[in-house]
C-alpha cells in the first residue's frame, strides 16, 4: 500500500526589514514572538559581499539565501527548511536590482516553491509620462503577471514580501483620501488583482474579512502613530490554491512597529499545513 505524503505545519514570517544590518538584532524578537520556520526579508540593503553570512545559523536558521546590492533593495530567506534557489526566473525590467528571491523548500511532503518580492515604491506621483519610477513600478507588475500567467497550473507556491501596495478598500486607513495617493491607486490595484489571479489566494485575507482595516505598515511621518492609525497593507502572503485549504493561522506582529529603531513595516506570519 501506497503511504500518503507525510503533511508539518510550515510558518513563513515576511518583513520589510529596512536596512538588516541596522535592525539584525531585532530579528532575535522577531523570532521569539513568531517562531517561524522560514523568514522572508526585504529592503536588506546590504550587497552580497557584505551580508552577515553567520547570522541565519545564529538565529538558528542554518539555511539561508540572498540577493542584494548596496544601498536599496535587496531580499533574503532565513530556513530552518533545507532550501535551494530557483534559477529561470527574469531579471524584471532588465534592471538587476534584487527585487525577487525564488528558493524550493525540501518538505517530507515534497518540495514547496517560495518566492519573496519586493515590489517598486513607485515615487510621489501616480502618472507614467511624469514620474519614470511610477512606470516601473507598472512594468514590474506587468511582467510579473505574465511571467506567472504563463506558467502551468501553480501548485505548491507561496509568494511573500512587500508588494507596495494596499488592494482593498479596508487595506487604507481612508479609501477615499487614497485613491490618488501611490499604492492605492486604481491602476495598481488592479494590477495587483490581475497578478493575484494567475493562480494565487490572499492568506491574510483569508482570516480577516475584506470589511475589517488591516494594515502592515505605518508612516514614519507620523508623531504617534498608534493613535493615528493610518495604516496600510503593504505587506502580503499569498498562496497556490491547493494550498489554501491548509492556511491555519495568521498573525501581524503590530507592535514590533514599537521596537527600537522599528522599520516603518512590521512582520506578518502566515501558518500552513503543507
Amino acid at each position: 500500500m501506497t503511504q500518503a505524503p507525510a503533511t508539518q505545519t510550515l510558518r513563513i514570517a515576511t518583513w520589510n526589514i529596512n536596512s538588516l544590518r541596522l535592525r539584525l538584532p531585532l530579528l532575535e524578537r522577531l523570532v521569539a514572538a513568531l517562531d517561524p520556520d522560514v523568514i522572508c526579508l526585504q529592503e536588506t540593503k546590504v550587497p552580497d559581499e557584505l551580508f552577515p553570512v553567520d547570522a541565519p545559523a545564529a538565529l538558528g536558521y542554518p539555511h539561508a539565501a540572498w540577493r542584494g546590492m548596496k544601498g536599496y533593495n535587496g531580499v533574503a530567506i532565513f530556513s530552518r527548511v533545507p532550501l535551494k534557489p530557483i534559477a529561470g526566473t527574469p531579471d524584471w525590467c532588465a534592471r538587476g536590482d534584487c527585487r525577487h528571491l525564488p528558493v524550493r523548500l525540501a518538505l517530507p511532503s515534497g518540495p514547496l516553491d517560495l518566492h519573496d518580492f519586493y515590489v517598486p515604491a513607485g515615487g510621489d506621483v501616480p502618472d507614467r509620462d511624469e514620474n519614470p519610477k511610477f512606470g516601473h513600478k507598472l512594468d514590474f507588475l506587468a511582467e510579473a503577471t505574465a511571467w506567472f500567467g504563463a506558467r502551468r497550473k501553480l501548485v505548491r507556491t507561496v509568494l511573500v514580501g512587500d508588494l507596495n501596495i494596499a488592494p482593498l478598500e479596508h487595506d487604507v486607513w481612508s479609501h477615499r483620501q487614497l485613491l490618488d495617493v501611490v499604492s492605492h491607486t486604481p491602476v495598481e490595484t488592479t494590477a495587483l488583482a490581475a497578478w493575484q489571479a494567475t493562480g494565487f489566494h490572499d492568506a491574510m485575507r483569508h482570516f480577516v474579512p475584506a470589511d475589517e482595516k488591516l494594515y502592515t505598515w505605518w508612516s514614519y511621518r507620523n508623531r504617534d502613530w498608534r493613535a493615528s492609525d493610518r495604516g496600510r497593507r503593504l505587506d502580503h502572503v499569498w498562496v497556490s490554491g491547493d494550498l489554501a485549504g491548509g492556511l491555519a493561522a495568521c498573525t501581524i506582529l503590530k507592535d514590533a512597529r514599537d521596537w527600537p529603531q522599528a522599520s516603518d513595516h512590521v512582520p506578518v506570519a502566515v501558518t500552513l499545513r503543507v
